[in-house]
């Protein structure tokens, strides 16, 4: 079983709202999923993107594979941290 890292989608039509989720590969965008770990809220300036950084390292180590747009969260939110 491969484990990805990737934003399962909630909120209302045109108010997007997503959680940060560790998934099977093979399951849908917003189905089931192992654990949730974080959000990311869009609408609102600047974007909050928020996640428990011990389950983050931890999924990482055991081999879970960010998706794109999470890797570039990932990047955006580090990057901040760092400024």
């Amino acid at each position: 079983m491969a484990v990805v890292l990737r934003l399962s989608r909630a909120g209302a039509k045109k108010v997007p709202y997503y959680h940060l989720v560790a998934a099977d590969s093979r399951s849908r965008r917003d189905g089931r999923f192992i654990e949730a770990i974080g959000a990311y809220d869009p609408n609102l300036d600047p974007p909050k993107f928020e996640v428990n950084e011990e389950r983050l390292k931890h999924w990482l180590e055991v081999g879970a594979k960010p998706s794109e747009t999470v890797a570039g969260l990932l990047r955006r939110a580090k990057k901040a941290a760092k400024a």
